[in-house]
This record gives structure tokens, C-alpha cells and sequence, in this order.
């Protein structure tokens, strides 16, 4: 008998029509090397691998975890085999599979550009009627434009610790993605006296108002779980682009659809009458240190 030390989690990372980005991002893991110690890749686009795609596109053998990359394609192949005939028998024979990204798991960019062929593995944008719908209960949706690497990290490492991983309603895992990307955004006192940054990058203002940041309505722990350990899209002055739902992309990007100049969707949960009466009270105040820059290096040369 094997213990869990001795047995390595064997994963077999397949591509469908991808950018490579999750690839990419999960090599920025920090730490890849002690979890590539607990796991042997049959085969991964990247790194060093047991097989060649040629190989594992033979299907003669089987995988503990399949790692689903890029939107489900019918008419893709790989190693000259069809991407759905490699899917099928890996998804058949694993015990978990994991649909990293936002195209994996939604559709993404890749559903946008053919939408009536394209979609996610389980999902076709917010409706449940993917091409793995029998295997259901092996699946765990890792949505984002790139996956966040800790977030791929986290959820094998449950899987090797055989702990329980208790999902949502589109199979995420409520450890991640239970709370809204707004929360920890160092610019939240903006929001609630409404003050706009008026340009990306600036240290000050709220990006919801005017550069179109979806995060009171994106769940991701983007800002609680920071990239590199260091930043996350707000922090740097980027608007949050919602790219861990599945509308994503939406259009305009970087425009706050509005009504009588107050941005037409609420916080999640927030009644909109609540919402509408608390911005249009902040709106009368004028906040001084808040309307200042934070820094002023006009007077201080």
C-alpha cells in the first residue's frame, strides 16, 4: 500500500484553443518546485513531462487529474487527433478535472469569436450544457484571464491532501472565489465618498465610477491573494475587467454604463434603491484629503 508521500498525483495538462496564458501563469507559482515533487505531469505544454502530446494522444493510458486549458473546440485537433476524443477518454478515467480559465471554464475570448461552436467544458457562458456533462461531479472551474497561479496551486494541493473542496454554483471553489475582487481594494475609501480616478495608473480615486472596474460585482480573490505576491489590477490602477465570470468579455471594457451619471449596476447584493440613495447622499460631500493627490511632487521640488 502507498502512502500519500509516495504516490505522486499524476496530471495530464490538455490545450483546446488557448493563448497559452494559463500555461504561462501557472510558471509563476512560487512554489512550482515543491509541488512538482507531490506531482508528475504525463504531459504539460511547458514543463519537463513523462510523454509526448503524440503519446498521451493515443489514449492507451490514464491520468489522476486532467487539467482542461482553453475553450472546447469539436473541430480542434492535437498530435493530429480530434481535442474531443482525447477529453473524453482522460475525463472518463480521471477522478478530478480542472477547467483553468476563464475559456475552459465559460467559453472566454475563444467562445466570443465562434460562439456557436465554442464554449467550456461544462459551461456555455452561465448555462450548464458543456460537453462533459457526465462527468458533472469530477469538475472544478478555475475561471479567470489568466488563472491566478496560487489559485491552480491551492486546488491541488487539496486534491493531493484529499481534503474536500466545496464549490459554487459554477463549480468554483468558494475558498477562492466566495468573495468579491472589491474586497481588499486599497482604493475602497474612494468608493464610498465617490471619488473618480480620472486616469489609469493614478494612486488615487475609485476606478468604478468612470474607467469601468467591474469588481463590486467579480468574485475572484484577486485583491486578497495578490499576483507575485505583490499587486493585483486595482492596485496598479487598472480597472477589474470581471474576467472570472462567464460574461466575460463583455464590450467597452474600460466604460461604467451609466444612468443620470450613476453607474447602472450595484454591488452584488446591494439593492439598487439602497445603492442609488448612499451615492447620491456621499455625492453632496466634499472630501478634501481624499480630492488632494496623495503625493504632491509639484510642491515638494
Amino acid at each position: 500500500m502507498h502512502s500519500k508521500q509516495e504516490h505522486k498525483l499524476k496530471v495530464f495538462w490538455l490545450q483546446g484553443l488557448t493563448c497559452n496564458g494559463n500555461a504561462h501563469s501557472f510558471l509563476n507559482l512560487d512554489y512550482l518546485g515543491e509541488l512538482l515533487e507531490k506531482t508528475e505531469f504525463l504531459q504539460h505544454p511547458l514543463l519537463p513531462s513523462k510523454y509526448a502530446l503524440s503519446e498521451m494522444a493515443e489514449c492507451k493510458t490514464g491520468c489522476d487529474v486532467l487539467i482542461f486549458e482553453g475553450a472546447y473546440d469539436p473541430s480542434l485537433k492535437r498530435a493530429g487527433v480530434f481535442v474531443d476524443k482525447i477529453l473524453r477518454h482522460y475525463a472518463k478515467n480521471a477522478k478530478y478535472i480542472i477547467a483553468v480559465g476563464t475559456c475552459a471554464s465559460f467559453g472566454g475570448i475563444f467562445k466570443a469569436t465562434s460562439p456557436q461552436t465554442n464554449s467550456g467544458i461544462l459551461f456555455n457562458e452561465a448555462e450548464k450544457n458543456g460537453p462533459l456533462q457526465e462527468y458533472n461531479a469530477k469538475i472544478i472551474n478555475l475561471s479567470g484571464c489568466p488563472v491566478h497561479p496560487e489559485w491552480l496551486g491551492f486546488t491541488l494541493n487539496m486534491i493531493i491532501d484529499r481534503r474536500k473542496i466545496v464549490l459554487d454554483e459554477e463549480h468554483r471553489p468558494q475558498e477562492l472565489y466566495s468573495s468579491l475582487v472589491h474586497h481588499g481594494c486599497t482604493r475602497n475609501e474612494y468608493f464610498e465618498w465617490k471619488v473618480d480616478a480620472n486616469h489609469f495608473g493614478e494612486k488615487e480615486g475609485c476606478l468604478f465610477y468612470k474607467q469601468g472596474c467591474r469588481a463590486p460585482m467579480t468574485h475572484g480573490s484577486c485583491n486578497t491573494i495578490l499576483w507575485n505576491g505583490v499587486n493585483s489590477k486595482t492596485r496598479s490602477g487598472t480597472p477589474c475587467f470581471g474576467c472570472t465570470e462567464s460574461d466575460f468579455p463583455r464590450t467597452n471594457l474600460f466604460e461604467t454604463k451609466t444612468n443620470m451619471s450613476i453607474p447602472a449596476d450595484a454591488p452584488v447584493g446591494v439593492p439598487k434603491r439602497a445603492y442609488l440613495t448612499v451615492t447620491g447622499i456621499a455625492k453632496t460631500f466634499h472630501i478634501k484629503r481624499l480630492e488632494e493627490p496623495l503625493i504632491d511632487y509639484k510642491n515638494n521640488t
